[in-house]
């Protein structure tokens, strides 16, 4: 686990700013910092960043915003060859997040996404957080997850993976994606309502030698969507981070 810790602390941390919310909102991501967005990263340690005396990471990560990948990013049905005729979003862009690992979860190294406008967001006890997610890809019992920094003791938290929420058909696409929540209550250790955000980062950490129940195989990938923080989601975004370019997800 504790290479996963690394990367709580090494990938910045996210703007300050209170933001709240009432039902359900849909965020486009922009470049206005007291908004929420989702901003791609990569980590890859040096030597002993991961343990003490454990060896460099490698480029084997990615996370990109890539259209085609995800579901309508305007929170439309998503086009079915039997509805394509009428669908009114075939043209929308469908922006997904994808996450990838192309190795072993022990290589010091993760891909995932930044959540900015996140800074002060209080702790209530109804907080959540969640996304939807392709089918088919990976969703362990460790990845894709949120790791959390808050203003309480103790102030970091491992909040997911993506197979340890509560699972049910995305609305967007119901046969083919899956959307996962979870609680502050479910988050280890627990995060402590009044307490306020200082910082939310999804991780996806573990590789091709992890098999899920979606993921048999191990084939060390997520496409994911729709990430909900605390009933705002983020359906879009840009950039591309990898191991060789490294990079915040430039474009954003």
């Amino acid at each position: 686990m504790r290479y996963r810790c690394a990367t709580l602390f090494t990938v910045a941390v996210a703007t300050a700013g209170v933001i709240t919310s009432v039902g359900t909102q849909r965020v486009r991501a922009d470049d206005d910092e007291s908004r929420l967005r989702a901003v791609p990263f990569v980590f890859v340690g040096g030597p002993g960043d991961c343990a003490p005396g454990s060896p460099a990471g490698s480029n084997i990560v990615t996370a990109a915003w890539l259209g085609g990948m995800g579901l309508p990013d305007n929170g439309g049905p998503n086009t079915t060859v039997a509805d394509f005729a009428a669908n009114q979003n075939k043209t929308d862009p469908h922006r997904g997040l994808l996450l990838s690992k192309n190795g072993p979860t022990a290589d010091c190294s993760s891909s995932g996404a930044t959540i900015r406008g996140v800074g002060g967001l209080l702790v209530t006890p109804a907080f959540e957080l969640g996304f939807d997610y392709r089918n088919g890809g990976h969703c362990g019992a460790g990845a894709p997850r949120y790791n959390v920094v808050t203003t309480g003791t103790p102030s970091a938290h491992f909040v997911g993976g993506c197979a340890n929420g509560v699972q049910t058909p995305a609305p967007q696409d119901p046969t083919e994606w899956t959307r996962a929540r979870f609680t502050i209550a479910e988050a280890v250790p627990p995060i402590v309502p009044g307490t306020r955000i200082v910082s939310i980062n999804l991780i996806f950490d573990e590789g091709t030698d992890a098999p899920s129940l979606q993921d048999p195989n191990g084939v060390g990938l997520a496409v994911v969507d729709n990430l909900d923080i605390n009933g705002q989601l983020i359906t879009t975004g840009r950039g591309i981070a990898d191991g060789p370019g490294g990079g915040d997800g430039g474009g954003n």
